[in-house]
């Protein structure tokens, strides 16, 4: 079984690649990698970064150029791939891609963003709540599952430096908490919390406006939800806080042996 998990919203590869993210891909080595907002398609970059060396690689690009997308790569390989959910809801913009290694399952999702416009909340709610039949169906299967990305959604007032100014805010909205709330109840563990119980400023997204990184005014978005069988095996868990490739960082999870 893979080590190693990390899970980042590169807010475009080919932007997140003029900051380095080959460089940090080298350095960083993770066994397996989940990438949200792509921002790209496969020949819109060369063959080195869609399918960097060591890796194994499976883009699911949005329909629409230069928005959404997911990717995932791993060291070992995966045993099979499986694109989208079982709703056809916002299923052209490249939201969730699923690889099986061997008795292990990790899937890269990039939930909407809520915060454009009232017609972008809408869609991001009823995603939200449409998923949620989709996360039953494979805590169904029993084996060990981590569900990886940005859901654009802080769980708890820990999760943001702000939460006061922000209980009107997608992201924070009660509706959007309940839901995070659901997935727990339903199984699935927050394993950077759970490791980290109590622990303020774990925050993997700032605002490029106010000096907010440099504040770190922060939001934790991006999660790392483990099966049952799964979250008993997680080690460690922590944000690479100053990895500086997108207004993300990196999220980890490293496994037991």
């Amino acid at each position: 079984m893979p080590r190693t998990i990390c899970t980042l919203n590169l807010n475009g590869i080919r932007s997140a690649e003029r900051r380095g993210f080959s460089r940090w891909l080298r350095r960083s080595k993770p066994d397996v990698l989940c990438v949200q907002e792509l921002r790209a398609q496969r020949g819109d970059v060369e063959d080195e970064l869609y399918a960097p060396a060591g890796y194994n690689a499976r883009w699911l690009s949005a329909a629409k150029k230069g928005y959404s997308g997911v990717a995932l790569y791993s060291r070992s390989a995966p045993d099979r791939y499986a694109e989208g959910t079982s709703f056809a809801h916002c299923a052209d913009e490249g939201r969730v891609l699923r690889a099986d290694l061997d008795e292990l399952s990790v899937v890269s999702l990039y939930v909407p963003s809520g915060s454009s416009s009232p017609e972008r909340l809408a869609i991001k709610l009823e995603y939200m709540e449409r998923f949620l039949g989709h996360a039953r169906v494979l805590l169904a299967e029993k084996r060990p599952i981590a569900l990886c990305g940005d859901m654009n959604v802080a769980p708890t007032a820990l999760d943001l430096a702000r939460p006061k100014q922000n209980e009107k805010n997608s992201g924070f909205l009660p509706e959007e908490r309940a839901w995070f709330t659901a997935m727990e109840r339903m199984g699935w563990v927050d394993v950077v919390r759970a490791r980290n119980p109590g622990v303020a400023g774990l925050y993997s997204w700032w605002s490029n406006r106010g000096r907010a990184r440099e504040k770190d005014v922060g939001w934790r978005l991006d999660h790392v939800l483990c099966s049952p069988e799964l979250a008993s095996r997680v080690k460690r868990a922590w944000i690479e806080k100053k990895a500086g490739l997108s207004d993300h960082a990196p999220v980890w999870v490293e496994l037991e042996a």
